[in-house]
């Protein structure tokens, strides 16, 4: 059924799209017309399972996309609640903490970045004077 190098049958297909879009197993092998014992079965082989996998980060690298997508609107609204001297003052502070504290978060980031980056320049400078 599964050889080195062989592709997945359109079934086999139609499986992966069915267990990244439905709630259960049981849904997907009804979706897909095979047996949730075959799917399960399937689910245990290398090739299925590895094409399922690389499935699921590509529906994943998606809505991560889609998120990073929708920062620049997020931020406006934060701040535009936050300016808006119509809005509850909880919600204007809500909106002012939120800034701040993702504000806080990407410079911790970038300084754990920068030393990260110093830690593996100096180890591979240590390698390359061994």
């Amino acid at each position: 059924m599964f050889g080195h190098g062989e592709k997945l049958s359109r079934t086999q297909d139609k499986a992966i799209s069915a267990l990244l879009t439905c709630d259960s197993l049981t849904h997907a092998a009804v979706q897909c017309g095979v047996n949730e014992t075959t799917l399960q079965r399937w689910l245990a082989v290398p090739a299925f399972k590895t094409a399922y996998l690389a499935a699921r980060r590509e529906v994943v690298q998606h809505a991560i996309t889609q998120m990073q997508s929708g920062c620049h609107r997020a931020v406006s609204t934060l701040l535009s609640i936050m300016e808006n001297a119509d809005v509850s003052a909880s919600a204007r502070v809500s909106a002012a903490k939120i800034i701040l504290e993702t504000a806080l978060r990407a410079v911790e980031l970038e300084q754990l970045e920068t030393r990260i980056a110093a830690l593996e320049t100096a180890h591979i400078s240590q390698e390359d004077h061994r």
